[in-house]
């Protein structure tokens, strides 16, 4: 994917800098918000993962009810995401706790994922902010694994809100070298 920009034209790049920029601003913005706030950042990501839930088992039900209302199993698979949900809903704390543990999963395989994009980016400006972008994830997955559970309340939503923080800066600054034309 970055590769292509080395090889894109002018109008292209001025808009993928805009749009890199602006995501980047915003997601600066919710990192700030989630570190000055980590508690409210936790209980959000939950509340975000519950509705994510809830619209999924609710898409299965009418998928269900609309190819086959006499199948058990596919009641049955949208029944489970709507209880977990609402379990969510009503007793986010234990979803905290589950939710930290996917997020220190999640940092690992972004930790790999930045660091490979590194590696195949090298000779373009810039490669290194995704390899410190990786070494950072990876940092916060260890931090993560060694408290786990009973931190879980303000690392969510600190860690999310520092992974949010990393990633916007690193989309401003590509932009803005994008803007540039230095890549």
């Amino acid at each position: 994917m970055w590769q292509l920009w080395l090889e894109m034209d002018p109008e292209m790049k001025a808009r993928v800098a805009k749009n890199a920029m602006g995501a980047g601003i915003v997601l600066i913005l919710l990192g700030m918000a989630g570190i000055v706030f980590p508690a409210f950042m936790s209980v959000a990501v939950v509340f975000f993962v519950a509705w994510m839930m809830l619209l999924g088992g609710l898409a299965s039900g009418w998928f269900t009810w609309m190819s086959d209302r006499s199948d058990w199993m596919g009641w049955f698979k949208a029944f489970i995401p709507v209880l977990v949900a609402l379990m969510l809903f009503f007793k986010p704390m234990p979803g905290i706790a589950a939710v930290g543990l996917l997020l220190a999963i999640y940092f690992l395989f972004d930790s790999f994922g930045n660091m490979a994009l590194a590696l195949t980016m090298k000779p373009a400006p810039g490669w290194w902010m995704w390899l410190l972008n990786g070494l950072f994830s990876l940092i916060l997955a260890v931090i993560f694994l060694v408290g786990w559970p009973f931190s879980s309340l303000v690392l969510v939503g600190l860690f999310v809100g520092i992974s949010l923080l990393i990633d916007g800066v690193v989309l401003l600054t590509l932009g803005r070298a994008l803007k540039r034309d230095r890549l």
